[in-house]
């Protein structure tokens, strides 16, 4: 099962998580997920383990590095984009293209 971990520190590591959860079981994957601009954690991680049921009901609200944790289920993101998705325009503002030309948008 795969966990969500959120209300990390920014100095909280992989290894950091991997030793928290693996009283629990066997980790097989570990990831802080990083900023790309700024290179610094973004507050929240991603585990897999086996034990997950175990180690969410024992580490959800603990304390870490001073803060308190939260771990639940991860699911799955909608996608949106890509091959023909819709995206509705927004209500109010950005009237994009339309707006330019003149055209009434309805809104």
């Amino acid at each position: 099962m795969k966990l969500f971990v959120g209300n990390l520190s920014y100095n909280a590591t992989e290894k950091d998580l991997r030793d928290l959860f693996s009283q629990f079981g066997d980790v097989s994957s570990c990831k802080v997920i990083i900023d790309r601009e700024t290179g610094r954690s973004k507050g929240f991680a991603f585990i897999e383990m086996d034990n997950a049921d175990q180690a969410m009901a024992a580490l959800n609200g603990k304390e870490l590095d001073g803060r308190s944790i939260k771990v639940n289920e991860a699911t799955e993101r909608e996608r949106t984009g890509g091959g023909g998705g819709f995206s509705p325009r927004p209500k109010f503002g950005g009237g994009g293209r339309d707006r330019d030309r003149g055209y009434n948008s309805g809104y």
